[in-house]
């Protein structure tokens, strides 16, 4: 009987991961379905110049900032993230079905851009769960992380080239009533599905403040992933617009480049999880740095389709890197805020769009498509600088 109670206990974790993992490709694919299509639909279908697309992107991140920011410091002091993350999934549904059916670019900025920061905040605030989770059930914390960004990655394989099919082939409206769909599935799978942990003011308490000697690693981490993710974010703006308007290549190719990239992101996670503890954090992502440097620099001169496919290998390198050892690396330096330090990175992403669409709306009004690539290979050649100069941190046993 005791060895029957014991199997069963030992079975429960491993069904409470899976939910962990279908929750993150369901956060992913939301994501997946909206950003990649966005400039199309701001140009098209809204019919807005290319410096309004940029300011929009601004105007999100800023937003998105302070939302998730707000709801960070509230989860890691008080109540439910389960709670939180079954909202923000409602709430990014509401968002969707107004991207579906309005076209006014300012009620979109503000009102859509709001219920999009909450939905967006799902997904971290998932990832502060199951650090959370990892750590309660004595998992390995970073190899967990992994395979969850790698279920974000798949869904990045499989999302844009869909976004693409069905902004193209069905309209704009489907292809967002089709995310509010994977919305509130995925909040449904929350609300049944993952485990709640509600916080304890004495856990809580005791460790607010992150150790004096990893602020200065923190913050010049936090320079390094907003300036790499200021040249992805610059990417992801400028490319579908680039292939169309200046290369004439086909309008689905962004599609398939972009998932092309998820899907070499995927092995990229798996061995950068299995390579931390060998070769540390630092030496990966100074690694994912200098593979931004060559791939920025790529564009510059590469146009062919299958060479601009082949590209994506440094790209996958780069984003896989930066994305699954980079959050780890915050909650390594600020233990026990574990929502605070995911959505720390998280806001790297934010700060990034920020810089991203003032940077490539102004570029690509004032010189073209084709020069955004050049102030991208500037931010990463500055990531590069950035992870040259922070030290080697060592953070309660963790491998830096």
């Amino acid at each position: 009987m005791m060895r029957s109670s014991t199997a069963v206990t030992r079975r429960l974790p491993d069904f409470t991961s899976l939910a962990f993992l279908v929750v993150a490709f369901l956060t992913g694919i939301a994501g997946a379905l909206q950003t990649p299509t966005l400039s199309l639909f701001l140009s098209t279908e809204v019919n807005v110049r290319p410096s309004m697309v940029g300011l929009f992107f601004t105007g999100s991140a800023v937003i998105g900032i302070l939302v998730s920011q707000f709801l960070a410091r509230r989860s890691d002091r008080k109540g439910d993230r389960k709670s939180l993350i079954f909202l923000c999934c409602m709430l990014g549904a509401l968002a969707c079905a107004l991207f579906a059916w309005n076209r006014n670019y300012y009620l979109l900025l503000f009102v859509g851009v709001l219920l999009s920061s909450f939905g967006s905040t799902a997904n971290p605030q998932m990832f502060a769960l199951a650090r959370e989770h990892a750590e309660h059930t004595g998992r390995e914390a970073v190899m967990f992380s992994s395979i969850l960004r790698a279920q974000v990655s798949l869904a990045w394989v499989i999302g844009p080239p869909i976004a693409f099919a069905l902004a193209l082939g069905f309209g704009f409206k489907v292809m967002y009533l089709a995310a509010a769909a994977t919305f509130i599935i995925c909040g449904m799978l929350v609300w049944k599905m993952l485990p709640s942990m509600p916080k304890t003011p004495s856990a809580t308490g005791a460790t607010l403040e992150a150790p004096r000697q990893n602020r200065r690693a923190a913050l010049l981490l936090f320079a390094a992933c907003t300036l790499m993710w200021t040249a992805n974010g610059m990417y992801l703006i400028n490319m579908p617009l680039y292939m169309v308007q200046e290369l004439r290549l086909p309008e689905k190719l962004a599609g398939i480049l972009m998932g092309t990239a998820a899907g070499l992101e995927i092995p990229t996670m798996l061995l950068a999880g299995l390579a931390a503890k060998r070769f540390g954090k630092r030496f990966l992502m100074r690694c994912a740095a200098i593979a931004g440097v060559f791939f920025y620099a790529g564009l510059l001169f590469i146009t062919g389709t299958w060479q601009l496919i082949a590209l994506q290998l440094l790209n996958a390198l780069f984003i896989g890197v930066l994305a699954g050892i980079g959050m780890l690396y915050f909650q390594d330096l600020m233990p026990g805020q574990a929502g605070a330090a995911t959505t720390l990175f998280t806001n790297t992403t934010r700060v990034g769009w920020i810089i991203a669409g003032s940077i490539a709306g102004s570029v690509a009004e004032i010189w073209n498509y084709h020069a955004v690539f050049y102030a991208a290979l500037v931010m990463v050649i500055g990531a590069v600088l950035c992870m040259w100069w922070l030290k080697d941190t060592r953070t309660m046993g963790a491998t830096a």
